[in-house]
């Protein structure tokens, strides 16, 4: 089994689409570790806030088989693919991780350069996993935190429950 860590986002109906992914999440891949949920302002173009956070799991899929399930579950909730690459969405799921791997596995870039440069990303992950080392820096993802210009992306954790439990917190 690997350890995989994904990271959600949506802008439209957000807290249906994002739900719907954990939903999806759980039942194939079952006891799942949740970060908090945040809000950030869209990243590359004009558009709603974003909801974001980031998922561990174990998985026996090989990385081509979980992407295009994952491409699946984003299809299902009606992820539009025709439309520019920053553009508002209702579902976007990444690999970030999958165990220790590096480089293009099966057309996924490993792990996910968003980690280095995305506030919405590597927040999340620092909630989930701080002394996991990325797999290709060798630094703990908290280290990484610290070191990261939070001047560069505005986001706030936001209240969210999930199958009747809350899950994230504004605090």
């Amino acid at each position: 089994m690997a350890r995989v860590y994904v990271s959600i986002g949506s802008n439209i109906n957000r807290y249906r689409h994002i739900a719907a992914s954990l939903d999806a999440l759980q039942a194939e891949c079952g006891q799942l570790v949740i970060s908090r949920v945040y809000q950030s302002e869209s990243v590359g173009f004009e558009g709603d806030d974003f909801l974001n956070l980031v998922v561990g799991f174990d998985s026996d899929k090989p990385v081509d088989a979980l992407s295009s399930w994952l491409r699946s579950v984003e299809d299902n909730n009606g992820r539009r693919r025709d439309g520019p690459k920053f553009s508002s969405r209702t579902l976007d799921i990444d690999i970030l991780s999958y165990d220790e791997l590096v480089g293009d596995i099966d057309g996924v870039m490993l792990p996910r350069d968003e980690i280095e440069h995305n506030a919405f990303v590597l927040r999340p992950l620092t909630d989930i996993a701080p002394q996991r080392c990325h797999p290709r820096l060798g630094r703990s993802y908290q280290s990484m935190w610290n070191d990261y210009d939070k001047s560069q992306q505005k986001l706030w954790p936001v209240r969210f429950n999930w199958n009747g439990r809350e899950i994230s917190t504004a605090d």
